[in-house]
This record gives C-alpha cells, structure tokens and sequence, in this order.
C-alpha cells in the first residue's frame, strides 16, 4: 500500500483513507440497539489506494463500501473497495496511473481521460447493490451480503450507455430510473431498468451543450431532468481542463418526461437560475408536478447582483450553502411556481422513507452543513425537516463532529412514514475515533439511542442506502 502524505485538509484526519478491508462483530455499544431495527446500512465514499502526483481533490479516492449489518440487537461492519476496472488497473501496476479531477485528464485513455472511481453512490436493485460514479461512467455490481464486486454491470448487454450517480430505484415497481450525460451530442440519455435487470427503455435527450446534471427526480407517471446553468467553461474545456462555471443569465430548466416517454415527448420548465445538487423527492399533484430539493444560495455582491465566480467557486471547493426549495410544474399551463420551504439551515444529502418516493411525503432527513472553511467540507449534525409545517428538529454534538448522509430505516412493521430510525457514521473527534449512531427517527433531536465504538476509522464519504432484511430476503 502507498501511503499519501498530503497538507491537503481533504487528506487529513477523518478524510485520510485507511488501508485494510475487515469484518467486525462483538462491538461496544453505548446504549441499545433496537431490535426491530434488521436490514443494512451501506455508505460509498473516498479511500484512495494509491497517491498520485498533482493537486488531491475529495472527489478522486477510490470508491469503498462500509456496511453496518443490523440483526437483533447486534451489528457487524465490513468494508471493501469497489473494484473498478481502473483499480485493478493500478492494483496491478502497483502505483497511481490516473491524476485527479483538478488535473488535466489523461489524452491517452480517451475511454477514461479521468478515473472512473464508482465512489459516489450506492443503491439496491434486484436483488444486487448497485455503486455508481458522479460523472456518469460503468456501474457495479456489489453482493450486498459481503460487499464483493462481481463486476460491471451491464443489465446483460442491455445497457448501451454509461450511468449517472444518482439513479432512482422504485420500490412499487422494481424499477431502476437513471440518465447519463456527457461532452458530445445530444448530451444527455435516459432509461430504466426492470426488476428483471434488463434495460426496458432508453432514449436520448437533446441538450444545448455539455451540462453537469447531478441528480434527477421520479413520479408514479413522470421523471424529471436537470439543465442547470451551471457547466464547463467552455474555453477551458476547449483546452482540455476541467472547471466550472455558473452562468447566471441563463434560466435553470427542468424537463417532465414520461417514465416510458421519448427525448421529443420532453417538456421544459424554466425557474430561476441555480444549482441542484440533490433532490428530495417528486409527486404529481392535480396539474402540477411537485419536486423539492436542496437548492444553492446565489452568493451576491455588495451591489445585490449575483457573483457568478464566486458561485462556482463555492461549488468547485466544497463549500456548501443550500436550502430547502420546492418547484411545481404545472402541465397544464406550462409554468413554474417555486420557493423555499426553508430558508434557515444549510442543510444538504436529503433522505427519505424511500417507500414514500414518487408519493408526497411529510418527512425529509438532512444533514446540516457548515459554510467554513473552503476545501473541508463539515457534515455537521441531521436535522428532520416537517414539510407540512416547516418545523425541523436537529441533532449535534459540535462542529467538529462529522455526520455521515443518514438514510431513514423503517422498523420492523411499521406504522407510519416515521416510525423507524436514522443511521449514520460518525467521526468523533473528541475520542479520535468512528461510531454507529441510530437515532429514533421522530426525536432525533434526543440524539443516540446507540452509539457503536468502531476499533477502526470509517473515513468521511458521501451516498448511503438503507435496504430492510425484508427488501433483501426478497430481492426487491
């Protein structure tokens, strides 16, 4: 194993990655896990295996899964790398061979310019965990029972396109919702994967230019894409860099597709320009179809005007400052009606009972961001939002303390959207040390009801998923 030795805050601390895949049971626990709490919570992040020469970017670790497995009363983590065509690439050369998103990518890989990681997400489809890269690259197929990589997934040759993080699995039809996006023309696809993982549907999607989509929302009837002003610079990606820019002239447009519909069948709302990174969730109401999301804060100069560089800045260096936002579409006279639902907290990775997903759901868990300093992003506590009221409660033990995106976990026979628990890792930084911590989801801010002591660090990373024993036992 290479060491990385870096002054990069992002490679320090809770940030650095560890070096060695364990199983772990017989944990310490401070408190009481409940025993109607049975399923498995699994997190993608950063652990790069190899140092590589230039500026380190959070985002360029290779991907790694930790899993907490629930059962009774007891837990047993186990972590493993995702094991990407690139990483066995590197793990047989023994070093490096990809530079990272802040460097120029590699001209003599034109089927990889930068390394496909598989960091970003991961969800359950059909009976697999599925691991997926931000800038839309190959899937993975990860054995949810001990974390292995069987492999690419291909969806048995079905998949003709690469795959965006931040798919959708409907749990009412066992459908996998994703789009892709990138440099050349249309820019964009779409399609879904049946609970029979093949590809049931696919279409392009015709986009102005290169954009930077990060997630999409589902309905019972509908899917929703994103077209942000928010993309490349286009001279620098003319010479072959990667850089952001914010245009803030240009209006954000969000495109309502049926979920079996054709690129021409889209239909475009416009709202007011901005950047999304993650959705909460998306309904169909009468006319209107409804998504709500986290939406960036417009930094402004003194002068009111919206500071463009600044904005993708921030963006570029991990400074987070979003809000809760919702936007209705109304289909039938082609406008938007949009607005904050909170306008308060900085609060980021939205999570729901995600049986409530393509249904209007009450309940939203976040994890609350801190706005210092640049380059070190701090997932500083969760808070669960009450989207009929706007009342939140929150949970935190300090600044420094470091909250993993905590996905709702229903208890075993639930009785409502909120009856179960949150479950996140935590970086205790007063004991230099990582936990499980489950929350009662309808008082999180008691805090714990169980903290698990970790004998080894799980480095700070970035999607969780929950899947339920029932969900695994059955495959859905």
């Amino acid at each position: 194993m290479n060491a990385v030795n870096r002054t990069n805050p992002v490679m320090t601390g809770n940030y650095a990655p560890i070096d060695r895949e364990v199983v772990l049971g017989d944990l310490k626990v401070i408190g009481e896990i409940p025993k109607d709490l049975n399923g498995v919570y699994v997190r993608n992040g950063t652990n790069r295996r190899y140092a590589a020469k230039g500026r380190y970017h959070w985002f360029d670790g290779d991907g790694m899964l930790h899993g907490a497995y629930f059962e009774n009363g007891k837990v047993t983590y186990r972590n493993r790398w995702v094991r990407t065509k690139s990483f066995l690439e590197e793990e047989k050369a023994g070093r490096a061979l990809w530079e990272g998103v802040m460097e120029p990518p590699r001209r003599d890989r034109p089927d990889m310019p930068l390394k496909d990681t598989s960091n970003t997400d991961v969800k359950f489809h059909a009976g697999k965990l599925v691991t997926m890269w931000y800038l839309a690259g190959d899937i993975y197929s990860v054995d949810p029972a001990t974390l292995a990589t069987d492999g690419q997934e291909t969806y048995g040759g079905t998949l003709k396109c690469r795959v965006s993080a931040h798919s959708k699995v409907d749990e009412a039809t066992g459908e996998f919702i994703f789009f892709d996006y990138g440099k050349t023309a249309p820019y964009m696809s779409y399609g879904v994967v049946g609970p029979d993982r093949r590809v049931s549907h696919w279409t392009p999607i015709e986009l102005p230019g290169p954009r930077l989509p990060h997630d999409l929302a589902i309905t019972q009837h509908y899917s929703i894409l994103h077209d942000l002003p928010l993309f490349y610079d286009m001279e620098a990606l003319e010479a072959g860099r990667h850089k952001v820019k914010f245009y803030h002239d240009t209006p954000a447009r969000f495109g309502v597709i049926p979920r079996r519909g054709q690129g021409s069948e889209i239909r475009w709302f416009e709202a007011e320009p901005c950047f999304v990174y993650h959705v909460v969730n998306a309904w169909e109401d009468g006319d209107e179809v409804v998504m709500t999301g986290c939406r960036y804060v417009t930094p402004r100069k003194a002068s009111g005007e919206p500071d463009p560089e600044r904005y993708a800045k921030m963006i570029a260096h991990l400074m987070m400052d979003a809000v809760l936002y919702q936007w209705r579409f109304n289909l039938k006279t082609g406008t938007t009606k949009e607005g904050p639902l909170d306008d308060t907290l900085n609060a980021e990775f939205p999570m729901i009972n995600s049986a409530w997903q393509t249904r209007r759901n009450r309940w939203s868990y976040n994890v609350m961001m801190a706005r210092w300093p640049a380059d070190e992003p701090r997932f500083t506590g969760l808070v669960k939002f009450d989207l009929d009221t706007g009342r939140y409660q929150a949970f935190s033990e300090g600044p420094h303390f470091w909250y993993s995106e905590a996905p709702f976990a229903e208890r075993d026979n639930p009785k409502s959207e909120d009856d179960g628990y949150l479950v996140s890792y935590v970086w205790n930084p007063n004991e230099s040390r990582s936990e499980i911590q489950v929350f009662d989801a309808q008082t999180i801010g008691d805090g714990p009801v169980a903290r698990v002591l970790m004998p080894q660090r799980v480095p700070n990373g970035f999607h969780a998923t929950w899947v339920s024993a029932k969900r695994l036992a059955s495959g859905i």
